[in-house]
């Protein structure tokens, strides 16, 4: 039974501009709580009593936070690991001593899932999974393609499968399933994420070492029947307290 996860909460957020001049992304406020709470509160709900949470920009708000809301969560400073590494396979490098020899689930904590969702996830095999949702604009987002073998042959998309692979922003259409950045881990990743080179923009990508395990095969898409929400602008603070208006009451 899969017990840990791993929460990236490490970045600034400088899409959210002024909202995040005192604080991370994470800590804005929505309906009296910081965002982060929702998504640990679900967390915790689906059975994931071990958390590690992955922290970097204005650090000292974010401990004093997670100390309040729960003293038994972990808490590592990406820097003490990465030094001045970045990028979104930061986190998966700094708690390798952590997670060990066990499979873990993987989020950004600017990210919110339902219960149901993350439950159906938490696979504890030995294939690696990424979670999609489909958007009436994946020109925005990652776009998940999967293996044709796996598929009907009347259809590429919106399906479960083996992943193939994972196109940034296409600017033709390669299908309406998108990355919604939560996956679940085997311990294999921990060697992958070390062989990654930067990026074109200068960063570590966990997409490209999700890449790599999908050209072996041991990567499958499982999609998203609820709900994804992010928390990356000042507008998604409306539209998230809204959201929670029906979901949280």
């Amino acid at each position: 039974m899969i017990k840990k996860v791993i929460i990236s909460a490490a970045g600034q957020g400088k899409r959210m501009k002024h909202l995040t001049k005192d604080k991370p992304k994470h800590l804005i406020e929505v309906k009296g709580h910081p965002f982060l709470y929702y998504l640990l509160e679900n967390l915790k709900e689906a059975g994931l009593k071990e958390i590690i949470i992955v922290i970097g920009y204005k650090k000292e708000v974010l401990e004093k936070f997670i100390k309040k809301y729960d003293s038994k969560i972990t808490v590592l400073n990406q820097s003490d690991f990465v030094g001045g590494e970045y990028g979104t396979a930061c986190p998966i490098k700094c708690v390798e001593h952590l997670v060990k020899n066990k499979n873990f689930l993987a989020v950004c904590g600017d990210d919110l899932y339902s219960v149901a969702d993350i439950k159906e996830i938490m696979i504890d095999d030995h294939y690696n999974y990424i979670a999609g949702i489909v958007d009436e604009h994946p020109e925005t987002h990652g776009v998940l393609v999967t293996k044709k073998k796996d598929l009907p042959s009347h259809s590429r998309f919106e399906c479960e499968g083996l992943l193939e692979k994972i196109v940034e922003k296409p600017e033709k259409f390669m299908g309406d399933l998108v990355n919604t950045g939560m996956y679940k881990f085997t311990p294999e990743i921990f060697g992958v994420v070390k062989k990654i080179p930067l990026s074109p923009r200068g960063e570590y990508e966990i997409t490209d070492a999700v890449s790599l395990l999908a050209e072996e095969n041991k990567v499958k898409i499982k999609k998203i029947k609820d709900y994804w929400l992010e928390f990356t602008r000042p507008e998604d603070v409306i539209s998230v307290s809204n959201f929670l208006d029906q979901h949280f009451k």
